[in-house]
């Protein structure tokens, strides 16, 4: 009978279903000194979310013929589980690709939303008792150029919400064809620069690594244009939901204090859990906990797309979404 540490929680039903099927099921976080001092090897798979880290260090106490032999990241960016060296120990890694898109796809457009039309600081000031009606005129979507950075399953998602808003989409990513983007009516572009050079609106939907960290900076919020393709003055924004680190949260800080940005909506952060950052004293920022996958549909979908990945790998198969 496998034995599956679930890290960072996971849907009730998944649980019961794991049992069901013969799992002996934990549901425990622990620390990372608890994880670097080899209680990894009381495991055959761990399941994980983004608050456990998997570092090299961690990896390295697994014992050959002992420990864990399956990663589970239940969601999708694995920068959280080195993937090098689990590879360099035989441990497969799984992601679930497909199952929080929806949900990341809809805080994307919310945070959009949120940004241009001043909804949280409208909500904070009526909590002020200050009536702003007059000083909170917003702009409209509509119009403007929306610039993708990486397009895949969340930005194609994105693209479909914000074309039906009426904005024209601008994409970068090395991994995609002229002919798809141009099939999906996105104007892709060769390098990130131009994104920024042609677009009002800015949303990250890449991954972090070293080639994408800071990516967003103080040098390319100034390239970004004033004034939308309908000639309308509409500020500059930009929407993080992808991953913390990518944008560089200092940059954030001046461009919102000197005015070249009129907004910052970033739902990931470089330093999680957020503390005292200056982030929160910029009355046009507006975040969230790093939420986009947790809502009750992703999560459920989530849980159940687990279970086929742990049944298929104990059965003896290769599960669908392996990464390495």
């Amino acid at each position: 009978m496998a034995r599956i540490l679930v890290s960072d929680g996971m849907a009730k039903k998944a649980i019961e279903r794991l049992k069901e099927i013969g799992f002996e099921v934990t549901e425990k976080h622990y620390s990372h000194e608890e994880l670097s001092s080899g209680i990894l090897n009381n495991y055959d798979a761990i399941v994980v979310r983004s608050a456990t880290k998997l570092t090299e260090k961690v990896l390295s106490t697994i014992e050959n013929e002992k420990g864990i032999r399956f990663i589970g990241r239940a969601g999708v960016g694995i920068d959280n589980i080195n993937l090098e060296e689990a590879s360099r120990r035989g441990i497969l890694v799984c992601n679930t690709p497909q199952s929080s898109t929806q949900s990341v796809v809809e805080l994307t457009i919310g945070h959009l939303i949120t940004s241009t039309r001043h909804i949280a600081t409208g909500d904070r000031k009526l909590r002020e008792n200050n009536w702003a009606k007059k000083e909170l005129r917003g702009t409209e979507l509509s119009g403007k150029n929306l610039g993708l950075i990486g397009y895949g399953r969340i930005a194609q998602g994105v693209s479909g919400v914000a074309k039906a808003f009426g904005m024209n989409i601008h994409c970068y990513d090395p991994y995609i064809s002229k002919e798809f983007a141009k099939k999906d009516d996105c104007i892709i572009h060769k390098n990130i620069d131009d994104v920024f050079k042609n677009c009002t609106h800015i949303s990250i939907h890449c991954n972090l690594n070293e080639e994408t960290y800071h990516l967003v900076n103080e040098e390319r919020i100034e390239m970004m244009p004033e004034y939308g393709s309908d000639g309308m003055k509409c500020g500059r924004h930009i929407v993080n939901c992808a991953r913390g680190g990518i944008v560089d949260e200092e940059s954030i800080i001046r461009t919102l204090k000197n005015g070249v940005l009129s907004s910052a909506a970033l739902d990931v952060f470089e330093q999680e859990p957020l503390n005292l950052s200056l982030l929160l004293e910029q009355e046009n920022f507006h975040g969230t906990p790093h939420i986009g996958a947790s809502t009750i549909e992703a999560q459920s979908r989530i849980g159940d797309e687990m279970v086929i990945l742990l049944k298929d790998f104990f059965n003896g198969e290769r599960p669908h979404s392996a990464i390495n």
